[in-house]
């Protein structure tokens, strides 16, 4: 649960409808958003680095200078660094949070 945030009503939507967030913004000026993806390959670029939380369903992801994609679920976090590109491969719908870190 968040608390004391102000919640961007605009949708930020990518892919076609397939990727939505919502922006949350805290006191602080931290920024977070929810959001849904759905199935469908992907590829974003950073410009902050971010954690990714996965809050529902599962995802594959090739993180920067890697040659392994992982699978990361329910429950799971990775870490992208900032200014680079990752690419996910999503097979069912799936929930997530990401936090922008300054």
């Amino acid at each position: 649960m968040f608390q004391n945030v102000n919640v961007i009503k605009k949708a930020n939507v990518y892919f076609d409808g397939k990727v939505t967030s919502r922006t949350v913004v805290f006191a602080d000026g931290e920024k977070k958003t929810l959001g849904i993806m759905l199935p469908g390959e992907y590829e974003f670029g950073t410009v902050a680095k971010e954690i990714m939380e996965v809050l529902g369903g599962s995802m594959d992801v090739l993180l920067p200078n890697q040659t392994d994609w992982q699978t990361f679920t329910e429950g799971q976090s990775f870490e992208v660094p900032s200014n680079s590109k990752f690419k996910l491969v999503v097979r069912e719908v799936c929930d997530y949070c990401c936090s922008y870190i300054k």
